[in-house]
């Protein structure tokens, strides 16, 4: 099992531009959305690393960016690691797919493009889960329900 300062270095080694966020429970690293399906992939295929698990996928939405974030661990080594990648184009939000990785990023992707709008580049069925094509995204802070009276 790798400790912190050991598993920021090695995802460094794959990314190095990538940014790390101090102060929270487990590594938490910030990678340039144009190399998030890289740094996943070899996450997963690296025998040192070994991450064969997405426990989680959503996204938060700050007004002038939206945040994606991904919890990874790794079954072997029992380490666990947070990514997340910064859109800044609220009207163009797109994200690749991880779903050839991890097949339960599938339905973490069609969740959040259901709830926040987030498109995913090479996902086999992006397709609204739980609402009407129409209908906006319900957990975008600027969203607007004038029939429902709902604002946020």
């Amino acid at each position: 099992m790798l400790n912190r300062e050991d598993l920021i270095e090695q995802l460094k080694k794959i990314i190095p531009e990538i940014e790390i966020s101090e102060g929270s429970q487990y590594p938490e690293v910030i990678v340039p959305p144009h190399s998030l399906f890289e740094l996943a992939k070899q996450m997963k295929e690296q025998d040192n690393l070994s991450f064969d698990y997405l426990i989680n996928h959503t996204a938060v939405d700050f007004l002038t960016h939206m945040s994606l974030v991904y919890h990874f661990e790794s079954t072997q080594y029992r380490h666990l690691v947070v990514i997340k990648i910064k859109l800044t184009d609220r009207e163009q939000l797109v994200a690749d797919s991880l779903s050839e990785l991890y097949p339960t990023a599938e339905f973490f992707e069609r969740e959040v493009f259901d709830l926040f709008g987030v498109r995913y580049n090479n996902h086999p069925n992006l397709k609204r889960f739980f609402l009407e094509d129409d209908y906006g995204y319900p957990l975008r802070k600027d969203f607007r329900d004038e029939i429902n009276i709902i604002e946020r």
